[in-house]
């Protein structure tokens, strides 16, 4: 804690101001927004990688999260304070923190993945700044975040070794996804069936339950993508940039459409029970993976159009 209370000690409006706006850059919206843009506009392999290490960083998080169940450091230290514009996004468990492994793995796999200078300066950057982030607004403590992004790390740099060349990545797409799915019904299995003791934190349970099931849904939509797209799809990511813009931006907007259109439906089918959110992330994942990409075929013929009329 005493590093936390140094950091305390120097924080100033600007710099609250300025660390919660770095730390909103590792949340779950910025990696789908990279994610995507990856999967959709720049390379598909890079694309996967990306998603690949975030779904895997996130299952062990959870894990981790739920087996630790390390208080976060005002609750453990009444007399310590923290920025309160992070208290909404700091619920639940400290260790590891979610934020670092998001950014580690998002923004350092993307260092590791392009060849561009500035790409790897800014995701090195990126990758260091949110989890320090953390720490200045008090969320979250240095082990936290240094579990946190070590764990993002080992992954990235583990799966960037299949995904590094086409046809590995080919062949071993189906052993690394299915791997992914393991964690993931490993992690379900865990929440769903061990006892955990009288003082668990509910919501902290019933979050981890949650992000069970939705991250299940997700990699088994990110497996039928794969199949889909390699045997019949073959969908480009070639657009001028106006078509990569709508891509990009209608896309997102209908996949979260998607996700929030479908959520009371699927909460009035099941009964509030938790298989929903499988049921809905999986729906949200084919619709991004198989159903979006149908239309870029007009959005690459629009590139081409471009290129013969300039020659």
């Amino acid at each position: 804690m005493s590093f936390l209370y140094l950091l305390e000690s120097v924080r100033n409006p600007v710099l609250d101001v300025l660390m919660q706006a770095v730390t909103e850059l590792g949340g779950a919206t910025l990696f789908i927004v990279f994610g995507m843009l990856m999967f959709w506009c720049v390379d598909k392999r890079q694309g996967y990688f990306l998603l690949t290490v975030g779904l895997a960083g996130t299952f062990l998080n959870q894990f981790l999260k739920i087996s630790c169940r390390v208080p976060r450091p005002w609750v453990r230290d009444p007399a310590f304070t923290i920025v309160e514009s992070a208290r909404a996004d700091a619920a639940g468990y400290s260790f590891p923190s979610g934020h670092s492994q998001i950014a580690v793995g998002t923004y350092g796999g993307l260092a590791l993945c392009r060849r561009e200078k500035w790409v790897r300066i800014v995701g090195t950057v990126l990758a260091v700044l949110i989890p320090f982030s953390r720490m200045y607004l008090g969320v979250h403590t240095p082990a936290d975040v240094l579990v946190g992004g070590l764990c993002a790390l080992v992954l990235a740099a583990a799966l960037w070794v299949p995904f590094s060349r086409v046809g590995t990545a080919q062949r071993l797409m189906v052993p690394v996804l299915a791997g992914t799915a393991t964690l993931g019904l490993v992690l379900l299995g865990y929440v769903s069936f061990y006892h955990f003791p009288p003082d668990v934190d509910a919501d902290s349970y019933a979050e981890a339950v949650k992000n069970a099931w939705s991250l299940l849904g997700v990699t088994l939509g990110l497996a039928a993508t794969w199949v889909a797209d390699a045997r019949y799809l073959h969908f480009p990511t070639k657009a001028p940039l106006w078509g990569q813009a709508v891509k990009l931006g209608l896309g997102i907007a209908l996949l979260l459409g998607v996700l929030e259109g479908t959520k009371p439906l699927l909460s009035l089918l099941s009964g509030g029970a938790p298989w929903a959110h499988l049921v809905r992330y999986l729906l949200a994942t084919l619709f991004a993976g198989i159903v979006w990409p149908l239309t870029f075929r007009f959005f690459e013929r629009q590139e081409k159009s471009r290129g013969d009329a300039a020659r």
